[in-house]
C-alpha cells in the first residue's frame, strides 16, 4: 500500500499521510480547511480569528467549506486521482444547526458533476479549532 502526503497541502497533526492507495483506491486522512504549509496554528485557517482565550473574533464558515474542499482536491490530484473520482465523502460537522445550510450550498457547488455517498455528522469537536473536516475515498 503506497502511501501519499504533499506539500501543497496543509501538515497533517499527527503521525499519518495525506492518502494511502489499496488496489484501485483511494484513502483520504481527514482533511481540514487549514492553509498549505501550516502546522496547527488557528492563524492559518481560513475565515478563523481567535482571541488569547480562544473565543472567535472572526469566524466565516463558508471560506472554511471553500478551504476544505480546494486542500481535499489537491491531496486526490497529487496521488493521481481527482475530484470526479471521488466515490464516499464523510463530512465531520462541529455545529450542524449553525453551519448545515451553508456547508449543503457549497457542496453543491463542488459536487454539481459528481455524486459521491455522502454522510454527514456532528461531532463535539475537532484536534484543531476548525469547524469541518472530510474523510474521503476516491477511485484511482
Amino acid at each position: 500500500m503506497e502511501k501519499f502526503s504533499t506539500n501543497k497541502a496543509p501538515k497533517p497533526v499527527g503521525m499519518y499521510p495525506h492518502a494511502r492507495k489499496a488496489g484501485g483506491l483511494l484513502f483520504l486522512s481527514g482533511v481540514g480547511p487549514r492553509t498549505a504549509g501550516s502546522d496547527s496554528n488557528d492563524s492559518h485557517v481560513p475565515g478563523l480569528k481567535l482571541d488569547h482565550n480562544g473565543n472567535f473574533l472572526e469566524f466565516d464558515f463558508e471560506a472554511q467549506c471553500r478551504s476544505v474542499f480546494d486542500n481535499v482536491k489537491i491531496i486526490l490530484e497529487e496521488s493521481d486521482s481527482s475530484w470526479e473520482k471521488l466515490v464516499d465523502v464523510t463530512v465531520f460537522l462541529t455545529n450542524m444547526k449553525r453551519d448545515f445550510a451553508t456547508y449543503n450550498r457549497i457542496y453543491a457547488e463542488y459536487f454539481k458533476d459528481n455524486l459521491p455517498c455522502r454522510t454527514t455528522c456532528e461531532i463535539s469537536s475537532l484536534p484543531t479549532p476548525i469547524a469541518i473536516e472530510l474523510k474521503c475515498i476516491a477511485s484511482l
